[in-house]
């Protein structure tokens, strides 16, 4: 028989032609990161931190230029005193509703974090309890349902239409930049005025193309995920239009100063670095979610997306039917880590989950998803949800530990 070493050197093998593509695309967003770099004029003065107010911040005013360049934006907003992409995405939705608006979401219920926030799950602080409406059109067959969406907008005008690519907890389908491309110029033709915002949490750097390049007018992103590289220890940021920038800014902060003010605390070279690698940690993360959806798919686990599929995050499920295997498979990526290897995950309620999450992610930075992580809530039909790896040297040895466990 086999031993798994042998197996993973024979589909090392018949995926080198999907590792080929990733490290071209690798190339490509390297290159476009170089190119921002280089045409603002990146300095080590940039370096610097500001205390207290945050006036006058070069650095800072520049990684915003840069991450607005890399990101096909006019502007963006990148900030340390975002908590999360959770919270980035708050600050939007909070920014440009306003009471009697109507939040649409054409991608079925948000991440779970967010029920609390529109309003799903009571909450006093709530978009609900301002008097913002929510509403949704679920996807079909894992694209969106065009025809429900048309008949909406052609009775009700939304203030704000809200896209989420990455699966999250949903059994679906990460959404492509090609599927927002074809959807994005039909809601404009019918609803010129909604403000289209996209969740790219998990997305940044699989593909060529961003959401704002196709049309949409906002995109929300973590700094512990694909755009911070490993390095960057917190923060996120908010894409896209000039004038709704400015309205996060101004929310973020507080009105007449915006963007002016906010310290960055030192942390200036470490968003920049993470910015840098990021085009091949990403790659990393994705060649680490090929060879485990091939060698996983081998031992009998549906999985998602298939190794050969198109694949618009970093985000790879594994559904195993049984609540003691998706433990287990969790707490071997656990004990494969390089901190907290010792310590063994257990299921436990989550803040702003409403089921029990088994959650491994033995990182240098707290919650990072970039760095291989595993979760999933203890529902059925028990979804093991892995994304991230530094490198994908990493990611191997804690997939050959993960399959070791199954057996």
């Amino acid at each position: 028989m086999d031993t798994i070493e042998q197996k993973l050197m024979r589909a090392e093998e018949k995926i080198k032609d999907i590792f080929r593509a990733i490290e071209k695309q690798e190339q490509k967003n390297s290159q476009k990161i170089q190119q921002a770099f280089q045409d603002y004029q990146l300095e080590e003065a940039d370096f610097h931190g500001t205390t207290g107010y945050g006036y006058n911040d070069q650095g800072r005013d520049k990684i915003e230029k840069i991450f607005a360049q890399v990101l096909d934006g006019e502007d963006a907003l990148v900030r340390s005193q975002f908590i999360s992409g959770s919270h980035a995405l708050t600050v939007a939705l909070f920014a440009y509703l306003r009471p009697g608006d109507t939040l649409l979401s054409i991608t079925g219920k948000p991440y779970d974090t967010l029920d609390e926030v529109i309003g799903l799950v009571p909450n006093a602080s709530s978009l609900a309890s301002f008097g913002v409406h929510y509403e949704q059109i679920a996807l079909k067959e894992n694209d969106f349902d065009d025809d429900k969406i048309e008949s909406y907008l052609k009775e009700k005008q939304p203030k704000l239409i809200e896209i989420q690519r990455s699966r999250g907890y949903a059994k679906r389908e990460s959404l492509t930049i090609e599927k927002l491309k074809r959807v994005i110029p039909k809601i404009k033709a019918l609803a010129p005025n909604t403000i289209i915002m996209v969740d790219n949490c998990y997305c940044e750097f699989v593909e060529d193309q961003t959401p704002l390049s196709v049309g949409a007018d906002i995109i929300v992103g973590s700094l512990i995920k694909n755009l911070g590289g490993g390095i960057a220890p917190n923060g996120a940021y908010i894409a896209g239009k000039k004038e709704l920038v400015a309205l996060a800014a101004e929310r973020l902060t507080l009105p007449g100063e915006g963007r002016e003010v906010g310290p960055s605390l030192g942390m200036n070279k470490e968003i920049l670095m993470g910015l840098y690698f990021a085009p091949s940690v990403v790659a990393a993360s994705l060649k680490t979610a090929v060879l485990t959806s091939y060698l996983l798919e081998q031992e009998g686990y549906e999985v998602h997306p298939k190794y050969d599929e198109k694949r618009a995050d970093i985000v790879e499920t594994i559904t195993f039917q049984n609540r003691d295997k998706l433990i287990a498979y969790c707490q071997a990526i656990q004990s494969a880590s390089p901190v907290d290897s010792f310590v063994s995950p257990i299921p436990a309620p989550m803040p702003g989950y409403q089921d029990e999450v088994i959650m491994a992610s033995g990182s240098f930075t707290q919650g990072s998803s970039i760095e291989l992580s595993c979760d999933g809530p203890l529902r059925e039909p028990y979804i093991a949800y892995q994304q991230g790896s530094l490198t994908y040297a990493y990611g191997r040895l804690a997939v050959l530990k993960a399959l070791e466990s199954l057996k």
